[in-house]
């Protein structure tokens, strides 16, 4: 799919919601990867374009941060954490062992157009150590035998239901579109914070421990 008139109006939709019209970029750049599956140099000029800015400006934020892809990938992106704790806890052989098993290597995709594999820094959820990503919904407390039957199920077909979060799994565009400020309604689905997150919190309670008073006129 390429970009179209469309998708210039929602850009502008975008630009809208900010008094900077320059701080649209990022939702802006979601937009058009959930259009093409990347962000292509057609999008990379059309934000230009729409922000008066050059295509230099545009495209280094496009390729400073990994999350927005320069070429097609899988419909499902597949991220492994192997930052520190989620490497020790398996992190590192779930990545080696879905590479095998998938026949690919970091950030490629396979064959069927299905899977792309990426190993990823922290996810901020060490508490469910190693943790894999589907298109960022969570799967926590993987081994690499549930980690080859999770990109099997995705690859057959089926929509795995994330540890937290929604009840299945979308697609990269419909990520890429909730990214950009498009919701799909979906927020309050599944668990959010697990029991893990939630120990300190309870421990609190059962201490009785209180948040200390705000000074006067404190937010």
């Amino acid at each position: 799919m390429s970009l179209s008139d469309g998708t210039r109006e929602q850009l502008r939709e975008i630009i809208a919601r900010y008094p900077e019209s320059r701080s649209a970029l990022l939702p802006m750049l979601h937009l058009c990867q959930a259009e093409e599956g990347y962000v292509s140099p057609q999008a990379v000029a059309m934000c230009a374009e729409e922000l008066g800015l050059s295509v230099a400006e545009v495209g280094g934020v496009a390729t400073f941060y990994t999350m927005y892809k320069r070429r097609p990938i899988g419909e499902y992106h597949v991220g492994v954490c192997t930052n520190t704790l989620c490497a020790v806890m398996g992190g590192d052989a779930i990545f080696a062992d879905l590479k095998k098993h998938l026949g690919i290597g970091n950030d490629e995709t396979t064959a069927d157009g299905k899977v792309t594999l990426e190993h990823i820094e922290c996810n901020a959820a060490c508490d469910y150590a190693p943790v894999m990503t589907v298109n960022w919904e969570f799967f926590d407390n993987q081994t690499p035998s549930s980690a080859r039957q999770l990109v099997d199920d995705l690859r057959s077909g089926k929509s795995p239901a994330p540890t937290r979060g929604a009840n299945s799994v979308c697609t990269w565009r419909e990520a890429s579109r909730v990214l950009a400020g498009f919701p799909d309604g979906r927020a309050d689905e599944g668990p959010a914070g697990g029991p893990p997150t939630l120990l300190g919190l309870e421990y609190a309670k059962q201490r009785g421990d209180q948040a200390p008073a705000m000074p006067d006129g404190g937010i």
